[in-house]
């Protein structure tokens, strides 16, 4: 029947599935050592990321592999620039970060951003969560960004972001930022893992110096003001001049190097050259000095113990007997019926009991 009206309804498509019936999820096929080792060496970037997912995984049988992969790369890392860089919220540590690399990378070099925040866990996010927010960085081939492993204790996400510098190293990069939060425990994990120590810091009304842990400033080889741009320049200059006068209250540290104060505009680019000249200055004089070697050495040393009391922790806290009783002693302690070192000592002679069965 032919209608002359324009309301004519074509019949509809019926609707379609939203996930693609064609799509076979490919499972990843277990590499081997070897095939990882060589993928590393190569500097071939999926490989790497799977290692170092490995690295990051708690199953005991990834352990193995991850520890044996670490070993064949030692050899081949340590030829790097380690960079620890931490800064107050709000001291735009992604758009400096995106800035410098991008300047670091035009001057040849290969840069990894790796970050450590122990605070994932309790609020589920994670710094370098929002890559997004380092869109030029992110698209640039020499660049590898990695956000923080997310698990365990503040011990663990630093062995294994130690671990992943490694690989990293071994992969062909040779400055490697080492992201963290403004906020106190992490810094001394990162400061035990680079060779310099980098704290960025905004102009505020003249309170700049009470924000900041003394603790942190005194870690810092070299201090960046950042967003020193439009009506911040001379705000950042004064910034700049009480700063480098807090400075010099510190003792002079073993470095022998008295840390500098920088300005700079992540966004029109100024004082990024300056600052990475810095960078190379504070560099040329701990090697020469043999700062760098020591400083290395003596890290080795402490990962070394580091290692060894995180092994044990998780040891005992995974074996069964202790997983069994460990809740009943917890509640007769809070409920103050034992006293926590007869409740600890009770729980530490289960464990050696049970070690010598």
């Amino acid at each position: 029947m032919h209608h002359d009206s324009a309301l004519n309804v074509t019949q509809g498509v019926e609707d379609q599935p939203i996930v693609n019936p064609h799509f076979v999820r490919k499972k990843r096929r277990a590499l081997s050592t070897d095939e990882y080792v060589a993928g590393i060496l190569e500097g071939n970037i999926p490989v790497l990321s799977q290692a170092i997912t490995l690295i990051e995984s708690n199953n005991p049988d990834h352990y193995a592999q991850a520890q044996e992969i670490i070993e064949r790369c030692l050899p081949h890392s340590g030829k790097s620039v380690r960079i620890g860089i931490t800064g107050v919220p709000g001291a735009g540590k992604s758009t400096f970060i995106e800035a410098i690399g991008n300047m670091v990378t035009s001057l040849r070099h290969k840069l990894a951003v790796l970050a450590i925040d122990p605070s994932s866990e309790r609020s589920g996010g994670s710094i370098l969560g929002d890559k997004t927010r380092m869109e030029s960085i992110s698209s640039n081939p020499d660049v590898f960004i990695r956000p923080s492993p997310s698990a365990g204790s503040l011990g663990g996400v630093a062995r294994k972001t130690r671990e992943t510098i490694i690989l990293c190293e071994a992969a062909g990069f040779d400055v490697i930022f080492i992201e963290t939060v403004g906020v106190g425990q992490s810094e001394t994990a990162v400061h035990s893992m680079v060779d310099m120590f980098m704290l960025l810091q905004i102009s505020g009304a003249g309170d700049e110096l009470q924000g900041i842990k003394r603790g942190i400033m005194e870690m810092a080889d070299m201090m960046v003001i950042t967003k020193a741009d439009g009506e911040n320049v001379n705000k950042a200059q004064l910034a700049k001049a009480q700063f480098q006068n807090a400075l010099h209250l510190f003792p002079l540290p073993e470095s022998e190097w008295r840390a500098k104060v920088y300005t700079c505009s992540s966004v029109d680019h100024t004082g990024l050259e300056e600052v990475w000249k810095g960078v190379e200055e504070y560099l040329d004089h701990i090697e020469a000095n043999g700062y760098f070697q020591s400083n290395r050495n003596r890290q080795n040393k402490y990962w070394m113990y580091e290692t060894i009391n995180e092994t044990l922790k998780s040891d005992f806290y995974r074996n069964p007997e202790i997983e069994k009783r460990i809740a009943d002693v917890e509640n007769r302690v809070l409920d103050a019926k034992l006293s926590s070192f007869i409740a600890a000592k009770e729980l530490l002679d289960i464990y050696f009991a049970d070690k010598h069965k």
